[in-house]
């Protein structure tokens, strides 16, 4: 069985698709900010977690953090990898 579809059939969901994907990365840059890092306490607050459940994801190695001098920062994008690992459907 072969499915063909032109581009008038396509172009109205592709578009909905990426205006969707455009507001879920709008949303998450409301709540993270533009900036490349955070340090572990703010990191965790902005998920609404105590700094040490944080830094137990991160030993455990489900997210990676630097280490800059004597402090642990998590990159945005790690921020971002995180929540995309642990997303749920709502039922």
């Amino acid at each position: 069985m072969q499915m063909q579809f032109d581009d008038d059939d396509l172009m109205p969901l592709i578009e909905r698709v990426v205006t969707r994907v455009l507001d879920e990365r709008e949303a998450i840059d409301a709540k993270l900010g533009k900036r490349m890092a955070y340090p572990e306490p703010e990191a965790a607050a902005m998920f609404g977690m105590k700094p040490h459940v944080l830094r137990d994801a991160r030993l455990r190695g489900e997210v990676v953090g630097s280490r800059i001098g004597k402090r642990i920062f998590y990159s945005r994008d790690e921020l971002l990898k995180l929540l995309a690992r642990n997303q749920t459907e709502s039922r």
